[in-house]
């Protein structure tokens, strides 16, 4: 019964190109309709200009995908740093919107350096030392401050307040004051998400959503004519309304350049001293590379070849990218789950795609930009309504918590801390919190960031991994980079008897490692855990060792 190791696979470089331009020309087709009006959105919500976004998948596509270590990933910007940006553009411009963002790209230069130099270095694996809940719940804190900010202007109505908490606050004033016409596009968008994301028939979800949205709005933008300003009466005779004028016009309409060229910036290094700068610098390396890595490796688990990224590789593409982004006016990359699984569902098969839908958006905004003038920017707050929605809905919160309570706590410690502080913060507060969890579960300081492991082989040429004492997310590091270097295709056996206390980032990791092994044509099986009791039903639940 054929599986699929056995698949013969895709070739790399200009023999791959020959090989599969058909399915990676189409694929790249698809994903650059996907990519277009998610790209715009993510700029102007990160408070960019448009053209910012699309920059940066031009680069991600024609530069990052001829020197990345993946094989399907697609990079461009990313709903999970529109938080970063945003609060980098705001602290740093002090008002000042222009300056503002020509000082975030000094930081996503210097940021780019770091995460150059994470990858030489081999430093991937220091991902590893974010618990998953910490990340779950970063990502859920990122979609929720999305969503608070974008429906807003996806009702036509620009909040007062300033900070995030006022921003949520103001959301049933909006309410009551959005701009009916601008609202009934925006919700009309939300609604055509909402109904794409149930329907099953592959061939009609071949059709990107966003495509439509944006499709849908250009038609309702034609029959409101936002292409010039003036007012209109809503319900002149209800009573309940506070009142019935409203005026539209381009200022809801996408503004972009008429030139291509126009749409470059270059970055002010003035502000290189601030201790806000290197906080912006920081964040956004952490909160990038990690992204970033996480979703090459999700990525990987879509490809049906099954091929492993060089994550190393993959990163220090990335930083180059975003060295060369940031120099000219574009936002942080990383490599992008919705886009990067929409490639592999078109059939893509090299690195090609990725390069292609950068050449159709390079395409595109050079010769229509008058097009992009013309999409609501309801639209996009409505694409960006929808995916911050996917990343806190309920189902995230559910998942958490069905792997244990611990972690469900871990997870409401983390997203309250980024909305009252900020990510970074907030990111720090979980893995403090997740080290004091560990130390009350009796695991002691030293073995907190060491762990105690022997691997032996056998004449059978069986790999015995045997780990004892504690494994937890801030000390299995050293464990993860051993695994990595295991030769292929022989026999590992995780023994897990002597370990006294195993998290859940660690029961995933090995229980994912496996899989990979598996599929590699290795064989991987996990013992020592019949006198461990975990701390809920889910398979992967973190779990202590019986001492009775």
């Amino acid at each position: 019964m054929p599986n699929t190791i056995e698949l013969a696979l895709p070739k790399t470089g200009i023999p791959g190109l020959i090989e599969n331009w058909r399915s990676d020309l189409l694929s790249g087709f698809l994903v650059f309709l996907i990519a277009l009006p998610l790209c715009l959105g993510i700029a102007m919500a990160s408070g960019f200009p448009p053209m910012a976004g699309i920059i940066t998948a031009i680069i991600g596509g024609l530069v990052v995908s001829r020197l990345n270590g993946s094989f399907v990933t697609i990079n461009g910007p990313a709903a999970g740093l529109i938080v970063v940006i945003v609060d980098a553009v705001q602290s740093l411009g002090q008002g000042d919107a222009m300056a503002g963002y020509r000082y975030t790209l000094a930081a996503i230069v210097f940021a780019s350096v770091l995460q150059v130099l994470l990858g030489v270095f081999k430093a991937g694996k220091l991902s590893a030392f974010f618990p998953n809940s910490v990340v779950h719940g970063m990502l859920a804190a990122i979609g929720i401050i999305i969503m608070a900010k974008q429906v807003h202007t996806l009702l036509g109505v620009k909040p007062e307040a300033k900070s995030l908490l006022g921003t949520i606050a103001e959301i049933p004033h909006s309410i009551v004051e959005m701009n009916p016409e601008i609202a009934f596009i925006g919700i009309a968008g939300l609604l055509l998400l909402i109904l794409w994301s149930v329907i099953k028939n592959h061939t009609v979800k071949m059709i990107p959503a966003p495509l439509l949205v944006v499709l849908l709005g250009l038609a309702l933008e034609r029959y409101f004519d936002l292409d010039h300003v003036h007012k209109y009466m809503f319900l002149p005779d209800a009573q309940f309304l506070p009142h019935h004028e409203f005026t539209i016009g381009p200022s809801f309409l996408v503004s972009v350049p008429e030139h291509f060229m126009s749409g470059f910036y270059f970055p002010d290094f003035g502000k290189v001293a601030n201790l806000e700068f290197w906080e912006a610098v920081v964040t956004i390396w952490l909160v990038g590379s990690l992204e970033s890595l996480l979703s090459a490796s999700a990525v990987d688990k879509l490809d049906p070849y099954k091929r492993n990224s060089n994550l190393n590789r993959d990163l220090t593409a990335v930083g180059i990218g975003n060295m060369v982004s940031g120099m000219i006016g574009g936002l942080p990359m990383i490599a992008e789950i919705v886009r990067s699984s929409a490639n592999v569902n078109n059939g893509a098969k090299t690195a090609w795609a990725n390069f292609i839908h950068g050449a159709f958006l390079l395409v595109f905004v050079a010769f229509f930009p008058h097009l992009i003038h013309e999409i609501p920017l309801t639209s996009l707050a409505a694409l960006l309504v929808f995916t911050g929605f996917r990343l806190a809905s309920p189902k995230e919160f559910a998942k958490t918590m069905d792997i244990g309570l611990d972690n469900f706590v871990l997870f409401i410690v983390t997203i309250i801390g980024i909305l009252a502080t900020d990510l970074l913060i907030g990111v720090l507060i979980g893995i403090v919190v997740k080290l004091l969890m560990h130390i009350a579960r009796g695991v002691k300081l030293k073995n907190l960031f060491t762990i105690a492991y022997h691997v032996e082989k056998d004449e059978t040429d069986t790999y015995h991994v045997a780990i004892s004492g504690a494994a937890v997310f801030s000390n299995f590091i050293s464990l993860k980079s051993l695994l990595a270097n295991l030769p292929e295709k022989k026999t590992i056996t995780f023994d897990l008897s002597e370990a006294n206390l195993i998290d859940h980032t660690v029961m995933e990791f090995i229980h994912d490692f496996s899989n990979e092994y598996t599929h590699s044509g290795g064989t991987c099986t996990i013992v020592g855990l019949d006198d461990h009791e975990p701390y809920s039903d889910h398979p992967l639940a973190a779990r202590r060792k019986n001492l009775v």
